[in-house]
């Protein structure tokens, strides 16, 4: 949870005018911060914003109250949405639709999800036996440590971080390139690798 300062809870008294009519509104800072992201994302106005709740809530009598509901379902609405994004399912999908090799891997190097293409190149770089537990052993060393990794994706404003890695099973080893980038999760963080001269 952020931390909350004095300022958002500060009250501001403001004007909003829109089609001759001027209402004045006292919110607390965090409200009008709030009425601003969700006008800048349907590119309208604050006052055009203010029209849309006053009209839909005109049964209610009590503006700022419905103004303050609206940012409340207007937060909830994005935060739920953005839960959507960000989830092993979207990392799935974008892994399922990528073309070249690429996977999915926690913080502790831990292979968690990864595409067809990445199992056809461990296939066919690493070739068991019939009867060869092997793939089931299978080890991934990275050029650069994933700390390492998210710090530079830190640094660098998220651009991709260019890397070596080992694959092995049993005797086997593959080395090749991979590109990382952050997975789209809050929590735990993960880094989805793409393979680019497998």
């Amino acid at each position: 949870m952020l931390p909350l300062s004095a300022d958002d809870f500060g009250p501001e008294f403001r004007v909003v005018a829109r089609g001759g009519i001027r209402r004045g509104i006292r919110l607390e800072r965090a409200f009008w911060a709030s009425l601003k992201q969700m006008a800048e994302a349907r590119k309208c106005t604050i006052g055009m914003l203010v029209d849309e709740i006053a009209e839909s809530h005109a049964d209610q009598g009590n503006l700022t109250s419905a103004i303050r509901v609206a940012c409340m379902r207007g937060m909830a609405e994005e935060n739920l949405m953005l839960r959507k994004l960000a989830s092993i399912r979207t990392i799935n999908a974008i892994l399922v639709a990528c073309p070249s090799p690429a996977f999915a891997l926690s913080s502790s190097k831990k292979i968690l999800t990864f595409n067809a293409p990445f199992q056809q190149l461990v296939k066919r770089q690493l070739p068991t036996a019939p009867n060869d537990d092997a793939r089931h052993d299978l080890k991934l060393a990275l050029d650069l440590n994933v700390a390492d990794i998210f710090a530079r994706l830190d640094t660098n404003g998220e651009t991709p971080v260019a890397t070596g890695f080992v694959i092995g099973a049993g005797e086997r080893r593959y080395r090749g390139q991979l590109s990382a980038v952050r997975a789209p999760v809050a929590e735990p963080e993960l880094l989805m690798a793409f393979v680019f001269n497998g």
